[in-house]
């Protein structure tokens, strides 16, 4: 039977999220194309429905990009990343230290203990320390996990490494440079009191995904209608403010090279793998 309303699925990982999707899907439906959103509380469960077609396309954390693709291949299909944010592409994690502490560089942290955001984290723990092993520097990862499934997008996992850090439980500390910021401009730390030691090779964060078998008439329409959303439009701009962009961007995977080999290097995946293709 052919689908008449194109549903999407994302993950709750904050309040913010309801109205971010309400007001898109009136968007939406104001602009033509019958539209509804479904929330989830894990990544894990919105792939295992994507794949069995409970939903058409899914916004999915860079993880759960990487999770859906695998596991489409594993059954003989095919998924492609249709759009993301401007804010998607090259972003960069930092590892932090104190600035008055004993860390001098990168080296310096092999075998100490350095604190990380959630378990399944691209940005603040997979990545990072990824990266860190690439440059043949292994540590003790201390994991703030942070509402696990949510892969990172909730930040207090991070929030909580940097703040292990400041206290001096831990050496150092992995966030993405863009919470770096934010976390300063809040007061979370005070000026030059911590620095960066390390930090990663630019990778893309998340895309909007779609299976082979899609209805390709409502996600060309789809497609259309985010590209053609403007800044400039003073009922848009709130809620693209919301989701943090100003342009949707065609989807790209070479962004994801680095957390393919995070996963590959700690068998992060295997066990869900395992389960979600048996």
């Amino acid at each position: 039977m052919t689908r008449r309303e194109l549903v999407l699925g994302a993950v709750a990982y904050d309040a913010k999220v309801v109205p971010i999707w309400e007001g898109f899907r009136a968007f939406f439906t104001a602009n033509g194309l019958p539209f509804d959103a479904v929330l989830y509380t894990n990544y894990e469960r919105q792939v295992e429905a994507h794949l069995r077609g409970d939903i058409d396309v899914a916004w999915n954390s860079p993880l759960a990009w990487i999770e859906t693709d695998r596991a489409a291949r594993a059954r003989g299909r095919r998924a492609e990343a249709i759009a993301m944010r401007d804010t998607d592409r090259d972003l960069t994690s930092v590892v932090l230290v104190r600035a008055d502490g004993p860390v001098g560089d990168a080296r310096d942290l092999a075998g100490r203990a350095v604190g990380t955001g959630a378990a399944d984290s691209p940005q603040a723990t997979l990545i990072p320390i990824a990266s860190l092993a690439e440059a043949g520097i292994e540590v003790r990862t201390v994991i703030h996990d942070a509402l696990p499934g949510k892969h990172g997008d909730h930040i207090g996992g991070e929030r909580d490494a940097v703040k292990a850090l400041l206290a001096g439980t831990v050496d150092a500390a992995c966030v993405i440079d863009g919470n770096r910021l934010a976390f300063a401009r809040e007061g979370l730390f005070a000026p030059n009191a911590l620095r960066v030691v390390h930090q990663t090779a630019p990778y893309d964060h998340c895309n909007f995904t779609v299976l082979d078998g899609a209805p390709a008439e409502l996600i060309a329409q789809f497609r259309a209608l985010l590209e053609g959303m403007s800044y400039e439009d003073p009922q848009l701009r709130p809620l693209l403010d919301m989701e943090g962009l100003r342009a949707w961007l065609p989807g790209r995977t070479s962004g994801y090279a680095l957390l393919e080999r995070a996963v590959d290097r700690s068998k992060y995946l295997d066990p869900w793998l395992s389960r979600v293709t048996a």
